[in-house]
C-alpha cells in the first residue's frame, strides 16, 4: 500500500472516530428528567401532545442555562428508581417530596417549593374531617408520599375500610367523580389545580394528613450534577425567573429557594 493509501486511512479512521466521539459528547449534554405525565400542574401532556407543566418549565430554563438539551422523559412512578440507577434519565423532577425513607436512596437538591398531602372529597360527602374517614374507601397513588404519609399515621389509616392503590391520581379522581372511592390523599398543589381547572365537584380537607417540601432527586452519589443545577437554580431564583414561572402556573409565587 502506497504512503498516500496509509496515510488516507488513517485520517478516514480518525475522523469516524471523531464522529463517533462527538455523538457521545452530544449525549453527554443532555439533560433528561423522569417525571409523571399524569401529575398537573408539575407535569402533563398538553391538548397538543407536548409535555407541559411548572416543573418540566423550571427545568427546561435549567438545562438552557447549563447549555445541555433538555429532553422531558414520561416514566411509570413506580418504576422511577430503576429509571435512575439504569441511567434512563438524570433526575426525578416532578413533585418529588424528600422524606426520612428517601435520603438514603437519593442525592438531593436543596427543597424549592412545600406542600402538604390533603384529603379530596365530593362536596356533600359529608366528610368534612380525617374522622369522618373511618369506615370509608381512600384511593392513593403508587409508590407515592401520599401513601407514606398514610404508612407514617397508623392510627389514621388504620380506621379505613379499604386503602386503594391507584397508578395515578387522575385515575383517581375519576374513581371518585364516579363514587367507587370515597376519598383521596394526595398533594394539595395538584389537588387545587385540578378542581380549579377541570371545575370538578370537589373539596379538600381544611386538616392535612402530612406537610412536606418538594426536591429534585438525582441518583444517590451523583453531587456534581445536583450542584450544578442547584446553582442554576439559586441563580433563576436571584434574577426573578423562577418567581415568574410560578406565577405563571399558580398566580403568585410559592417557591422557597433563596427565602
Amino acid at each position: 500500500m502506497s504512503i498516500k493509501k496509509v496515510v488516507a486511512s488513517v485520517m478516514a479512521v480518525a475522523t469516524l472516530a471523531l464522529a463517533f466521539a462527538g455523538c457521545g459528547k452530544k449525549d453527554d449534554k443532555k439533560f433528561v428528567v423522569g417525571f409523571d405525565q399524569e401529575f398537573p400542574p408539575m407535569g402533563f401532556v398538553a391538548d397538543d401532545g407536548s409535555y407541559v407543566g411548572f416543573d418540566l418549565e423550571l427545568a427546561q430554563e435549567c438545562a438552557k442555562r447549563m447549555g445541555m438539551e433538555f429532553v422531558a422523559q414520561p416514566i411509570a412512578w413506580d418504576s422511577k428508581d430503576q429509571e435512575l440507577a439504569t441511567g434512563n434519565i438524570d433526575c426525578i423532577w416532578n413533585g418529588f417530596t424528600m422524606t426520612e425513607e428517601r435520603n438514603d436512596k437519593y442525592t438531593w437538591s436543596d427543597p424549592y417549593m412545600e406542600n402538604a398531602q390533603v384529603v379530596v372529597v365530593k362536596n356533600g360527602s359529608g366528610i368534612t374531617s380525617l374522622a369522618d374517614l373511618a369506615g370509608k374507601t381512600v384511593a392513593v397513588q403508587k409508590d407515592s408520599s401520599g401513601l407514606e404519609a398514610l404508612k407514617d399515621n397508623e392510627a389514621l389509616t388504620s380506621t379505613f375500610g379499604e386503602l386503594v392503590e391507584l397508578d395515578s391520581y387522575l385515575n383517581a379522581m375519576m374513581e371518585l367523580e364516579m363514587g367507587s372511592v370515597d376519598a383521596i390523599v394526595m398533594d394539595e398543589i395538584v389537588a387545587r389545580y385540578e378542581i380549579q381547572t377541570s371545575g370538578k365537584d370537589f373539596a379538600v380537607l381544611d386538616e392535612a394528613v402530612a406537610t412536606e417540601q418538594y426536591g429534585i432527586g438525582f441518583l444517590l452519589g451523583n453531587t456534581a450534577l445536583r450542584d450544578e443545577v442547584q446553582k442554576t437554580l439559586e441563580a433563576m431564583a436571584a434574577d426573578g425567573t423562577t418567581a415568574k414561572i410560578s406565577e405563571k402556573w399558580f398566580g403568585t409565587d410559592i417557591t422557597i429557594i433563596g427565602k
